[in-house]
């Protein structure tokens, strides 16, 4: 059976942001010979221009998609977002233009997890502040506030799935792990749920972040919270970076309640590399300074260049919206004999109605028909008897609500 509504060789395909060459490849394998690739992010106004005849848009964190691009995206039908997160586009402008928007919400769990790990011996060691010295020819050589992981107690504050998986690595090293999340959780081994945020914090030797950026979570920890930490505790933030106020966690690292921290996220990052780049927590005893690199591994961009530009592939040649952020999900097998029509619509009374009114009302057979909505869309897939489908679409067009019509094939 031939997918898609037009010429493969038609369709064309950005990807912004050094994506990993296995989505491109993945896409290439199926037929798509339109695929540019960019290393860097684009301006607003970069975007406007790029994305105009884009079918396909792949992102990585930098790239911020407004109203005003999606706007100018007149053939734009899926965004791909290879990362964790998806607050770099605006959702709800994509739900009004009918865009789905998929990303890789487990792909690099394990490379953030890993790297939570190593920062958490290489702290409890001190092994910043000896690293600095014996490169400056000073040798030192001491026991003194260096630590084991083993017995101490671990403080998860987000147990999903960064978090979790942070939770069995460190008990399989034996650890003790408290958690705190504000969604009830299944606690993993051995781990506890605290109740509160502060339990956790009085009772971690080490702490670490693993929580989305909201409202809620901007300076989740500042300085009333770190003053409930042990004295002496390390944080470790590789979250997001507005979760943490760093000018406090400079003061009370350099007081001494703070014993020593690890940061990958900052709340203004640099654009590209070699950019010049600040922050509070620079010259401090102890720290550990990453440029937003927990889930930059090769294993981890593979992961998520297979992940995501699947989810896309089967969207673009199937109609399966399994993983989207604006669009109700549904997954269905192809129907023989007849063309597939995707139809997005304003979640509306009336609108299921009328385009079955409008196919009956012309004598045009529905040999199958899926419908999910959420809150503010309804997503509808047809399945027509192929010999009226051209009809059909024109006539689903009329549809009052109708935000985006599409054959598949």
């Amino acid at each position: 059976m031939a997918l898609t509504s037009y010429p493969k060789e038609k369709i064309q395909i950005l990807f912004l942001e050094n994506i990993s060459e296995s989505a491109a490849r993945n896409f290439r394998a199926q037929g798509y010979s339109q695929v540019n690739r960019i290393g860097k992010a684009l301006t607003e106004d970069e975007l406007v221009e790029a994305v105009r005849n884009v079918h396909i848009l792949g992102i990585r964190s930098k790239s911020q998609i407004t109203p005003r691009v999606l706007n100018a995206a007149k053939k734009l039908q899926a965004i791909g977002c290879f990362c964790i997160g998806v607050n770099q586009v605006d959702l709800d402008a994509a739900r009004k233009n009918g865009v789905v928007v998929f990303n890789a919400p487990y792909s690099n769990t394990r490379s953030v997890a890993e790297l939570v790990i190593g920062s958490s011996i290489m702290l409890i060691r001190r092994i910043p502040d000896k690293n600095k010295a014996a490169h400056k020819g000073i040798w030192m050589k001491e026991a003194s506030r260096s630590y084991e992981l083993r017995a101490k107690t671990l403080g998860i504050i987000g147990y999903g799935n960064i978090g979790s998986q942070v939770s069995v690595l460190a008990e399989s090293m034996g650890m003790r792990i408290i958690f705190y999340d504000i969604e009830t959780k299944l606690p993993l081994g051995n781990a506890i749920d605290g109740k509160s945020l502060k339990e956790v914090l009085s009772n971690s030797d080490i702490v670490t972040l693993h929580v989305p950026e909201t409202p809620q979570t901007k300076n989740l920890i500042g300085k009333a919270q770190l003053k409930h930490c042990k004295k002496g505790a390390i944080l470790i933030n590789y979250a997001r970076g507005e979760v943490v106020d760093l000018e406090a966690l400079r003061k009370e690292i350099l007081s001494g309640q703070i014993g020593g921290a690890a940061v990958d996220v900052f709340p203004v990052e640099p654009e590209k590399n070699g950019d010049r780049f600040q922050t509070p927590l620079q010259d401090l005893p102890n720290v550990i300074l990453t440029p937003h690199i927990g889930g930059s591994t090769e294993e981890a961009q593979a992961n998520i260049g297979e992940d995501v530009s699947q989810k896309m592939l089967q969207y673009l040649e199937r109609g399966v919206t399994l993983g989207s952020h604006t669009v109700p999900a549904l997954a269905l097998p192809p129907q023989e004999g007849s063309h597939r029509i995707l139809h997005i619509h304003a979640n509306q009374p009336g609108v299921l109605s009328a385009i079955n009114g409008q196919l009956s009302k012309n004598n045009i057979n529905i040999l199958g028909q899926y419908l999910k909505t959420n809150s503010q869309i309804g997503y509808v897939v047809l399945d027509v008897d192929k010999r009226l489908s051209t009809q059909a679409m024109s006539l689903l067009k009329e549809v009052k609500g109708t935000i985006k019509v599409r054959m598949l094939y």
